[in-house]
């Protein structure tokens, strides 16, 4: 099983972009998937934990652009920037909401291991991604209370968070805790495991949204055009903040534009809209389809820089 696994790190971007289509393809499939997504959420939380380098969170926190700028960036500047956009463009309130909600998520928390099947640094986005999963029961409650609309109490929601994130943080800290050398020396294992994770949750994610296709196929395609537009500006925002090579900018994009949008899909619950839901899944496409998109810049510039 473990070869089996570790194969999987460098086919990610195409395994994932796999996992959507069938999703949409077999529509039982994905049914039979989508009970799966809280554990699948769940699993990717945990795997991340598990891969935090203590030294580079450490180096991390000294540095106040990645412990600080950066996550308030992440968190709360391009949630209320995003949602301001939302309202001058007269998107629909419940739309408007989505697209907020979508935004204030934490980066996606399979963004280190996309990274690294890149052969981006990870280090920066899984640290980045921790410190903005512990500001997620706080932000993202406080920005969908704000923004309102939403059948669910900001306690409620801050409570179901908090819950999710802790739990795996818990159980993270035992595992780390008392299995550290087994934990470092299988690395790429839990890699493994969080790409197998967000392709089942690829697969889940699509379920029911081929009949709300075919249902409104406007609405489908309003979801589908705003969740790329807002990852490629999210991305691209990301890629000018930081001064440094391709593969810097590319990664701080990645952390901006990648949510782990099911993190917040699964503490709203029924709450959740369908029309919010068809947006969520509509946000999977880009997080998924941009990183291939991605893998083919980085070797064109590989390629340009070789003499």
């Amino acid at each position: 099983m473990r070869p089996s696994l570790l194969r999987l790190i460098p086919r990610g971007p195409t395994l994932l972009v796999l996992g959507v289509l069938l999703g949409l393809a077999f529509p039982a499939l994905a049914d039979l998937a989508r009970p799966l997504m809280p554990a699948t959420i769940f699993l990717i939380v945990l795997g991340t934990l598990l891969r935090i380098d203590n030294q580079a969170v450490v180096g991390a926190l000294r540095q106040p652009s990645l412990s600080v700028l950066l996550p308030a960036v992440v968190m709360v500047a391009c949630p209320l920037v995003i949602g301001i956009a939302g309202h001058a463009l007269s998107l629909s309130p419940e739309l408007a909401l989505a697209v907020v909600l979508a935004v204030s998520a934490p980066p996606s928390s399979g963004t280190a291991a996309v990274a690294r099947m890149l052969g981006l640094d990870g280090a920066v986005p899984l640290v980045v991604t921790v410190l903005s999963m512990v500001l997620a029961p706080v932000t993202v409650p406080l920005l969908a209370g704000w923004f309102g609309g939403l059948e669910i109490s900001a306690f409620e929601l801050a409570l179901r968070l908090a819950l999710l994130i802790g739990g795996a943080e818990g159980i993270a800290f035992l595992f780390r805790r008392h299995a550290a050398p087994v934990l470092a020396a299988h690395g790429g294992m839990v890699d493994g495991i969080i790409v197998a994770a967000l392709l089942v949750f690829a697969v889940a994610t699509m379920a029911g949204i081929g009949a709300q296709i075919a249902a409104d196929m406007q609405a489908a395609t309003l979801c589908l055009v705003l969740a790329f537009a807002c990852n490629i500006a999210l991305q691209a925002t990301g890629a000018v903040l930081l001064q440094g090579d391709l593969a810097q900018r590319l990664t701080v994009g990645l952390i901006l534009g990648n949510r782990n949008v099911g993190l917040v899909w699964s503490a709203l619950g029924a709450a959740a809209s369908p029309r919010m839901a068809l947006y969520f899944a509509a946000t999977q496409l880009p997080i998924y389809i941009l990183p291939r998109l991605i893998e083919t810049l980085i070797g064109r510039d590989k390629n340009k820089v070789k003499p």
